[in-house]
């Protein structure tokens, strides 16, 4: 049974995991060390703080992805953008769990006061990121060349934006 609901403590381990993978095997994320659970403690304290949604997605009592918007920029002047985050574990791609999570993610953040989100999408050739977010309306704002080094290359990121409300 697939259950969305926000993201409780116990399920860190699941999303420390999930976002290792990609850490450690792909560049959808320029992060080159994985976090441990206590980031990711932070980081959810950091996000209910602000008011915002952090969300995990359960499929047969294991996190099967999780997805959270965050503030874009630390700038007050940017207080009302928000970014969006969506990882998935590798075997639960391509059953519409990114598409339920992102979906409800973008929901509350509106509902949350935000008023703009973005995504920054690695172009690293899987266009499974890219197709998720067009699905919900976000447009492409721009391109950054060559921007991360990970794995040998080098990889642009596409800046993409839709309105919340």
């Amino acid at each position: 049974m697939t259950k969305l609901r926000p993201v409780a403590d116990a399920d860190l381990p699941g999303v420390a995991a999930i976002y290792a993978h990609y850490v450690e095997t792909g560049v959808a994320t320029f992060d080159e060390t994985p976090p441990p659970v206590e980031e990711w403690r932070a980081k959810r304290a950091a996000i209910a703080g602000a008011g915002l949604p952090f969300l995990v997605v359960e499929d047969e009592g294991e996190v099967a992805g999780f997805a959270y918007a965050g503030p874009y920029r630390p700038k007050p002047a940017y207080r009302h953008t928000v970014e969006d985050t969506v990882y998935l574990a590798p075997g639960a791609t391509g059953r519409g769990l990114g598409r339920l999570l992102l979906g409800e993610v973008i929901d509350r953040a509106g509902r949350a006061g935000a008023r703009q989100m973005v995504a920054v999408v690695a172009d690293g050739g899987d266009p499974a990121s890219l197709r998720l977010h067009a699905a919900f309306g976000f447009e492409q704002a721009g391109r950054l060349r060559s921007v991360g080094l990970k794995h040998d290359r080098w990889i642009d990121t596409v800046l993409l934006q839709r309105a919340l409300r």
